[in-house]
């Protein structure tokens, strides 16, 4: 399994941070994770879901490595998955 998590960081509704939820394998295993995590789809952006602060941790039990956002960005174009905003 190739499912990557950051530290919730990014502020977002609500007034909760935010972590961000790649594979650096497929997007197929990428929404079976964040399903499996409950995680909706309209969580997903482009080639990553946000994932709520709260559900952090469930997510690394679940078995997503805690890596830094460098690290993540690094990973996800090195596979080839990262979709750019410019790019639509």
């Amino acid at each position: 399994m190739s499912i990557l998590i950051d530290t919730p960081l990014w502020p977002g509704p609500h007034g909760l941070l935010f972590a961000h939820l790649v594979s650096d394998d497929s997007f197929e295993e990428l929404h079976a994770f964040a399903q499996d995590l409950g995680i909706p789809g309209r969580a997903f952006e482009r080639d990553h879901y946000d994932v709520p602060e709260h559900l952090h941790a469930h997510a690394v039990a679940l078995g997503a490595e805690h890596v830094s956002g460098r690290e993540l960005v690094t990973r996800l174009r090195a596979s080839g998955l990262r979709r750019p905003k410019h790019l639509g």
